[in-house]
């Protein structure tokens, strides 16, 4: 039996349409991703991509390292927001950017990186990867980790 396709149903040569679910939903069963697996591939996704510092807001990023030091948490979906549908996701980010890197750029190679991985690993599609940029990272806002000495004694 010859069959066309177009969009996301397919005509068979008798003309019974038949909905393309992709690869989640088969004859012999279907596959559900809940949204924490996307989200753990968006993030992970985010953070290969050189430029990026680190995912979250100023408090998000804040609190993810007090519980993250405490045992609760996942900072790997931190600054990460999904929707996952039956066979499409939409991811929202929040980033810190490094200074000096193009916004544009690195912003640009994220959504490619996040689409890719999301579409290889779970098989969904994404229809949009939004990103807000927080914050940027300057060299050596770090630096005061475990130095308490004051400038004064």
């Amino acid at each position: 039996m010859a069959t066309t396709q177009t969009g996301s149903s397919v005509t068979t040569t008798k003309g019974a349409d038949v909905t393309n679910d992709g690869p989640l939903v088969t004859d012999t069963g279907n596959t559900t991703i809940a949204e924490g697996v996307v989200s753990k591939v968006a993030g992970l996704a985010t953070r290969e991509v050189p430029g990026i510092h680190d995912l979250g807001g100023g408090a998000a990023r804040a609190v993810g390292t007090v519980t993250a030091k405490v045992g609760l948490g996942d900072q790997l979906s931190q600054g990460v927001s999904v929707e996952v549908g039956t066979r499409e996701a939409a991811v929202d980010l929040k980033v810190v950017i490094e200074y000096g890197e193009s916004i544009p750029q690195v912003t640009e190679a994220v959504r490619q990186n996040v689409v890719k991985r999301i579409e290889g690993i779970t098989g969904l599609s994404v229809t949009e990867v939004n990103i807000n940029v927080t914050d940027l990272y300057f060299a050596g806002d770090d630096d005061n980790d475990g130095d308490d000495s004051a400038r004064v004694q």
